[in-house]
């Protein structure tokens, strides 16, 4: 599923990933000191997500409960894409050319590039 997020969005969303269904009560204390939300934006932002298809909600005792329909796999993947191509024009290695000239590289995340790569060329091999 494919959902641009806005900065506020994912902020709800955080919340709604880390645990179990919450009500809109619950949402505000969450990310009051955060953000400084009142209970309304909070409804606002739930309606926006909503209507992109990205939560859903069940009747609880009291209060609706809110939870993800949008996986963070899904939202990462979709918002790593649309950085890619906002600002590198969709091409990986610009990106990575710009963080290795600029040092932003640790051995640890050369290693980590390595074995995604090691792993997507054995994937290759395959497909032929």
């Amino acid at each position: 599923m494919k959902v641009n997020l806005s900065d506020g969005e994912w902020k709800l969303m955080n919340k709604l990933w880390e645990g179990p269904s919450l009500t809109i009560t619950q949402l505000t204390a969450a990310l009051r000191e955060e953000t400084g939300w009142g209970k309304h934006t909070v409804i606002t932002m739930l309606s926006r997500l909503e209507a992109k298809g990205a939560v859903t909600w069940d009747n609880g005792e009291t209060a609706r409960k809110y939870r993800p329909l949008l996986r963070r796999e899904d939202a990462a993947q979709t918002e790593t894409q649309s950085f890619l191509d906002k600002v590198y024009g969709g091409r990986l290695g610009l990106m990575m050319s710009a963080m290795v000239d600029s040092r932003a590289l640790t051995q640890k995340d050369i290693d980590e590039l390595t074995a995604i790569l090691e792993s997507a060329k054995g994937d290759e091999s395959h497909e032929e």
